[in-house]
């Protein structure tokens, strides 16, 4: 503690007297350093994969967003070589599994046509599927509610896919609020040189081009399809994906519907495979954030409120932008260009009349088998269910226009009378199956 030199004797004497209290001169310095890497990173990685869904959105990124560190960590790893490995440590994602183009598993798909039995369909079929349960269910029916579900159908003929075809882009209005970003941190460099902080003026500038340059680079890449290609002489497409309660029926030629059950988005980066230029762009973020980790405490008390000032309004755009969810607008974007098919949907009391709506809703074909179509939507194996199978293909496959859903002697021959009453009533879950597709018939052109 400081001491009061009394003058006049012939040793020195010490007051313990304070002469530099606290309250007499005040340092305060906001100590952001460690979290303005840090801050708001997810947010930040959410904007970022929604670069490439925007018209523009590429040139709307000069402004001092937080999450540097993350951002540089995550797209980093898209570089491909030992150089860029040791900087960004971590597995070598293809782009559009980074950007969430790709990598999402959609439902089971038969077709009933084709013989085709996918476990497992591709990215554009799980959008699909979600397309699906948007969609408002219009007809209802009653009957015996166990485990209700919808069939949806949608009618893929001539649609606008094609091979390396680019994806339509949503439109700028909310991408053009980056200006309000963009003019803050204008803003805030323009109060940091007006009191003379150079330094954080300087930082703030080192945050705008940093991100401004890794969102040019990163949202130069631009989305496509790739579609297989299938014979010309396949029949037809027609099939439905399978789903926990629900089933989407897709009719189309087998072109249509493979354009959705395996294809696929595909992100054309450029530059070659090694994507150099998006390493530079992640170094140059980590070099920002290493550079502002140490210079930022430094700063003056002002310049520290105009650098805290940017981030934060920075944060609240991303934010914004993190709030329009990356699969929605992906869902808009494919249905704009498979130029809009109406769904139409139908609300099911259980499983056994979604199968026979399905099966009944199907075309005539010598290659069209209702049975094996039953087997893969209910594989109980029991001798009522073998029997409903049975009996519900037989009504499928009959020209008949009133068909008859009620048990044949011969069916309930070797059942017991529980067996017999439970087939009543599944083949009763069948007959309002097929109402709805009688329904359907009537209400909408979609069903042939």
């Amino acid at each position: 503690m400081p001491y009061i030199k009394i003058l006049g004797g012939a040793a020195p004497k010490y007051s313990r007297m304070s002469i530099n209290s606290p309250l007499n001169k005040v340092s305060f310095t906001l100590d952001t350093g460690g979290v303005m890497g840090f801050f708001g990173g997810e947010e930040a990685l959410s904007a970022m994969s929604t670069v490439h869904l925007y018209q523009g959105r590429r040139w709307l990124g000069w402004y001092n967003s937080p999450g540097s560190y993350i951002i540089a960590k995550k797209f980093g790893q898209l570089a491909k070589s030992r150089f860029w490995d040791g900087i960004f440590p971590g597995p070598n994602p293809t782009p559009e599994e980074m950007f969430g183009l790709d990598g999402k598993d959609g439902p089971r798909f038969i077709g009933v046509f084709s013989g085709t039995d996918m476990v497992t369909t591709g990215h554009l079929a799980y959008l699909t599927a979600q397309k699906a349960k948007e969609a408002k269910e219009k007809i209802h029916l009653g009957g015996r509610i166990t485990a209700p579900g919808s069939v949806s159908i949608i009618d893929v003929n001539d649609v606008k896919l094609k091979q390396g075809g680019d994806v339509p882009t949503m439109k700028v209005y909310h991408a053009l609020c980056a200006a309000i970003p963009i003019t803050s941190s204008l803003t805030t460099c323009l109060v940091c040189a007006f009191v003379r902080d150079w330094l954080a003026f300087g930082l703030i500038v080192l945050g705008m081009v940093s991100n401004g340059l890794a969102c040019f680079v990163i949202g130069s890449g631009k989305p496509h399809f790739q579609l297989i290609k299938p014979s010309s002489y396949a029949p037809r497409g027609d099939g439905f994906l399978l789903m926990h309660n629900d089933i989407v029926i897709l009719k189309g030629a087998e072109k249509e519907v493979a354009a959705i059950t395996k294809g696929k988005l595909v992100l054309d980066m450029g530059g070659g495979e090694m994507f150099n230029a998006v390493g530079i762009c992640s170094l140059l973020l980590l070099s920002q954030f290493l550079i502002q980790l140490l210079f930022i405490p430094r700063a003056t008390l002002m310049g520290q409120i105009m650098f805290l000032s940017s981030l934060a309004v920075s944060w609240a755009y991303n934010s914004f932008l993190s709030s329009l969810e990356n699969e929605k607008i992906q869902t808009d974007l494919l249905w704009k260009s498979l130029d809009k098919p109406p769904i139409t949907k139908f609300a099911l009391p259980n499983r056994g009349s979604q199968a026979a709506c399905v099966d009944i809703s199907k075309k005539s074909s010598r290659n069209f088998k209702p049975k094996k179509i039953l087997e893969c939507m209910i594989p109980n194996d029991t001798r009522v269910w073998e029997a409903w199978r049975e009996h519900v293909a037989r009504q499928v496959l009959s020209k008949e226009k009133n068909k008859c859903f009620g048990p044949y002697r011969e069916l309930m021959a070797d059942l017991e009378d529980e067996e017999q009453q439970l087939l009543k009533q599944l083949l009763a879950d069948a007959e309002y199956g097929y109402r709805c597709h009688q329904m359907a018939l009537e209400t909408c052109s979609l069903i042939p």
